[in-house]
Formats: structure tokens, C-alpha cells, sequence
């Protein structure tokens, strides 16, 4: 699932904060790592400066995976900056695209972030956000990754990202946190209109049971991993209660699915996943569901 990354680059330092998470996940898995920059034609001055940037930084990241099994490509593409990632991501079979989240624009006359929304909303590969955060981080002795936060809604469309969890903990031996958000209440037809009518105690108690129930069956799905398997269930606004959390458990990377269906649990991957990309502190692994 991580045979080869492609890493778009528009030159700026907040794009390369990328580069730690890159080089972590492309040893482990043994990846060919493609940089890809999004450059002028050919004759124009700043197009030679984007094909010299992205060369050179391939040349610094083969040297800091020296040793590993992982290589490193170097590819300028010219044209509108989503529309040749995108094209170039689905020809190619690339696996994963990790990309910053947020950027101001470098030598390249694109900027990163708005980019990323673009690809995000268009390409069916797994993408990895990293917020750009100065100054870089680095992996400490546990790595990047060894604590991740999976977010499910009780739909088959929900545990899409399982897979790919499985095979951080098999090759990083990360920690899993399976977590289930249990709304409140619901909103219901009224003579008034629309209200929104909280839930008795003993139905929270009995919904709450059926969460636990459903993360044990979902955590099954992750047996046989090294990772260590915690499960949580909280009662709010789905977003809130997945930010909050990964903030409380430092969790190194949260991994969910971009859409699905409304599960058992009567919230929706798309907009929940919206939130959490605009105040997540947190990388965020997404995976679209099948179909």
C-alpha cells in the first residue's frame, strides 16, 4: 500500500516539512519516493530554477535514506499544479501522496495548500497531510508514527482505513486508538420545526455498550499486529471529540476514511473529516472508501 509516495513540492520550506515523515514511512516500506514539481515552460527562467530545486532536494533525500532499500526520483511537470499531480499520481500507480497542508507559495507559482484541497477532493489514492509547523519535526526514538488514532462511524465505508493502519503497526509498531463518537442526541420533526432532543441516560448507556461492542469486532480486523489496541468511546460532536482526543493522547497521526455513509453512529465521514482537516493539529492519513 506504500510501494511508492509521490511528494509534490512547490519550493517553499513549509512544503519540505514533509520530508521527515517521508523518509520514515519510505524506509520502513522500502518505497520509491517520487518529488514532483509543478514548473513554468521550458523557457522560462523559473522553470530551470524548479527543475534544479526539485533535483537537488532529491539528491538530499537519497542521502538521508542512505543505506535503506528506498529510492528516490525527480520529476518536473509543467501545467496547472493539481491537475498534473492528479494525472500524474493515476498514470503512474502511486500509492500514497504525502503532501503539506498548508504553505505559502515557494519558486513555483502555485501554492501547496490550496493544491492539496484540489487533490483531495479529486483523486481516489490515500493521501497523508502534514501541517506545516516550523520548526521541522523530527522523529524522536519512538518515531513519527507510533501512536495512531483511528476514528470509525460504524460503516463498512468507515473501516476503509483499516488496511492501511494495520500495515503502519505491522512495519512501525504503532499503538492503534479505535474511537467511536456517540452523538448527544438527534434532531427531530417538530410542530415548531426542528429541535433537537437530547438522549435519556439509559440510552446513552445502551448506545455506548453497542460502540464498545462494535470497536471490539473492528479491532479484530488489527490482530496479529504489534501495535497496542486501546479503544475509547465519547459522547459529542464528532469533531470536537476526535480533535480533543488526539490532542490528549499525543497522537502522532489520525486515520479515517473521507466519506462513507451515516453508520450506526449517525455521523458522516465527509463533513467530519472537513472539521478535523481545518483544526486538526494533527497529520491525517485518509483513505476514500471503495465506490
Amino acid at each position: 500500500m506504500y510501494e511508492r509516495i509521490l511528494v509534490p513540492l512547490d519550493g517553499s520550506k513549509l512544503a519540505e516539512q514533509v520530508f521527515p515523515s517521508v523518509v520514515e514511512l519510505a524506509r520502513a516500506f522500502s518505497s520509491e519516493v517520487v518529488l514532483v514539481g509543478v514548473c513554468e515552460p521550458e523557457e522560462s527562467e523559473y522553470g530551470q530554477a524548479c527543475r534544479l530545486y526539485i533535483n537537488n532536494e532529491a539528491k538530499q533525500l537519497r542521502n538521508s535514506m542512505e543505506g535503506s532499500s528506498a529510492n528516490v526520483r525527480a520529476v518536473a511537470l509543467a501545467g496547472k499544479a493539481a491537475e498534473q499531480i492528479i494525472d500524474y499520481a493515476e498514470k503512474n500507480d502511486v500509492s500514497l501522496i504525502i503532501m503539506a497542508s498548508h504553505g505559502r507559495s515557494g519558486i513555483m507559482p502555485w501554492t501547496l495548500g490550496s493544491v492539496a484541497n484540489k487533490v483531495l477532493q479529486r483523486i481516489d489514492i490515500p493521501i497523508l497531510l502534514i501541517r506545516a509547523k516550523t520548526p521541522r519535526l523530527e522523529a524522536g526514538a519512538q518515531g513519527l508514527f507510533n501512536r495512531i488514532l483511528v476514528p470509525l462511524d460504524g460503516s463498512d465505508a468507515g473501516e476503509a482505513i483499516l488496511p492501511y493502519a494495520r500495515q503502519l503497526t505491522e512495519k512501525l509498531k504503532s499503538g492503534v486508538i479505535l474511537l467511536q463518537v456517540v452523538a448527544p442526541g438527534q434532531h427531530v420533526h417538530t410542530i415548531g420545526g426542528l429541535d433537537y432532543v437530547r438522549f435519556t441516560e439509559d440510552h446513552l448507556k445502551l448506545t455506548r455498550a453497542d460502540a464498545k461492542q462494535y470497536l471490539e469486532k473492528a479491532g479484530r480486523k488489527l490482530t496479529g499486529t504489534e501495535g497496542i489496541i486501546r479503544l475509547e468511546v465519547k459522547i459529542g460532536d464528532a469533531a470536537q471529540e476526535i480533535i480533543k482526543l488526539a490532542d490528549e493522547t499525543n497522537t502522532s497521526l489520525i486515520a479515517m476514511s473521507t466519506h462513507g455513509h451515516s453508520g450506526i453512529r449517525q455521523w458522516i465521514f465527509g463533513s467530519v473529516t472537513h472539521k478535523i482537516l481545518q483544526a486538526a493539529n494533527t497529520p491525517i492519513l485518509l483513505a476514500k472508501a471503495p465506490g
